[in-house]
């Protein structure tokens, strides 16, 4: 995994949480329960945006999963704290300079909000296509696919020709674990 300025991605996620808030710090597991697991970073195209995807996949995981940093005490506080490190992350990916990747990453949570409210399975094809053509395009007929038509067959398709089948397949079993 990258580091940031000599520390982890997850070290990184879990430092700043802590000093932005006391109730985030009181969140975030012991060292030795935390799970700092690569999923979705190891797609980017760029690895100065891992720190933003791994941090608002965190968020994603606080809402919708299993969180590899925190716990936690109740719904209120996830709540507050998925929003908190999306908003966190989308700062680090525009502070990379990657503007186009903060509006693909807006329509990769929108979307992924839709599949759960449906009950739509093709959140982790979209986490995989959008991660690895962050801020490049063309993945607009592919997400209406998902979107209008419930097929994350484009999506998947998107990612594979991009990082190909080993990778998507790391990154989407790792994913399919946090949020069973």
């Amino acid at each position: 995994m990258s580091s940031v300025t000599g520390t982890s991605v997850f070290d990184a996620i879990a430092e700043a949480a802590a000093t932005e808030s006391p109730v985030w710090g009181e969140a975030l597991l012991p060292p030795e329960r935390r799970v700092p697991e690569p999923v979705f970073s190891e797609l980017v195209p760029d690895a100065a945006l891992a720190l933003g995807v791994e941090t608002i996949y965190e968020g994603y995981l606080v809402h919708y999963g299993r969180s590899r940093l925190f716990a936690p005490p109740d719904e209120d506080v996830a709540l507050l704290l998925g929003d908190y490190l999306y908003a966190h992350g989308l700062v680090h990916v525009s502070d990379a300079g990657a503007v186009d990747a903060v509006g693909d990453l807006a329509e990769l949570l929108s979307l992924c909000a839709q599949c759960r409210a449906e009950e739509i399975d093709g959140d982790g094809a979209a986490w995989a296509a959008t991660t690895a053509r962050l801020g490049s395009g063309g993945l607009d007929e592919a997400r209406a696919s998902l979107r209008e038509g419930r097929d994350p067959g484009p999506l998947m398709l998107a990612a594979r020709e991009t990082n190909g089948a080993d990778a998507v397949g790391r990154a989407l079993t790792a994913h399919a674990r946090l949020t069973a």
